[in-house]
């Protein structure tokens, strides 16, 4: 496979050094999407062994937020502030993002009649 070198300033480089470590990424597998995307454009999304694992963590916490919402409205508050935190930590959200933005932010997303 060839290799491709590209220069970057030290704040960029550690910038995706912490995005890839705190994905279990290399940084090249972090960016080979990126290269192939551009690569290959017109729209053609380029899928990597970590969407197919992200797809199911986004449905299985879709499916977790909306029985707190009916059962635990308190939990599902403290459990989004609590992973709003861990992904600023982890630089996947800016510092500016409140923590929560209030107890009908959730519902309000969500229709009050039943399905």
């Amino acid at each position: 496979m060839p290799v491709i070198t590209i220069r970057l300033d030290h704040h960029v480089h550690r910038e995706l050094k912490l995005r890839a470590a705190s994905n279990n990424l290399s940084i090249s597998a972090l960016v080979r999407p990126l290269v192939e995307e551009a690569a290959f454009p017109g729209g053609r999304y380029v899928y990597t062994s970590q969407d197919e694992v992200l797809g199911v963590a986004i449905q299985t916490f879709a499916l977790l937020a909306e029985l707190a919402r009916v059962q635990a409205p308190d939990a599902l508050r403290q459990g989004i502030s609590s992973a709003r935190s861990m992904l600023r930590e982890r630089g996947l959200l800016p510092p500016d993002v409140e923590p929560f933005v209030g107890a009908g932010s959730v519902a309000a997303t969500h229709s009050e009649t039943p399905r």
